[in-house]
């Protein structure tokens, strides 16, 4: 399925729509440049599971805990070595959790993700658009 969103706020409303199809165990694997709208996305993506929290960009914690109607553990992984180091992080706990994965910079750690992850690749347009892709989508029509 592809999308095109023309602002923020489309972003964040598409991601709501894929966020009301998640369900317990769903693992997202994001790919996009810097500043593709990967965050964007999973604030309407936490917004459609009644997380309350704001959300930012774990690039420096790695990865960030929200709880609503089931867990959200967002990751960044931009900084990890590949997928050794993605393990030693305990994240196959949440991986195969009772919540939701998202993982930013998910190409470093593809090898250890599960066969059903969900891919959402964003492509940045000149302007001001993105081109949002999801491959693997097993949930439904949005």
């Amino acid at each position: 399925m592809t999308f095109t969103t023309h602002s923020p706020e489309e972003t964040i409303a598409l991601g709501f729509k894929i966020g009301n199809k998640l369900k317990k165990g769903d693992v997202i694997a994001m790919q996009g440049t810097l500043a593709a709208g990967k965050t964007t996305i999973t604030k309407g993506i936490a917004q459609a599971l009644g997380i309350e929290e704001t959300i930012t960009s774990p690039t420096f914690c790695l990865i960030s805990e929200y709880y609503g109607k089931m867990p959200l553990y967002h990751m960044d992984v931009y900084r990890l070595e590949g997928g050794e180091d993605f393990i030693n992080l305990g994240t196959d706990d949440m991986i195969y959790g009772d919540g939701v994965s998202i993982i930013e910079w998910s190409e470093k750690v593809m090898s250890e993700l599960p066969k059903k992850t969900i891919i959402l690749k964003i492509t940045p347009n000149d302007d001001g658009s993105r081109i949002i892709e999801l491959e693997n989508w097993q949930n439904g029509d949005l």
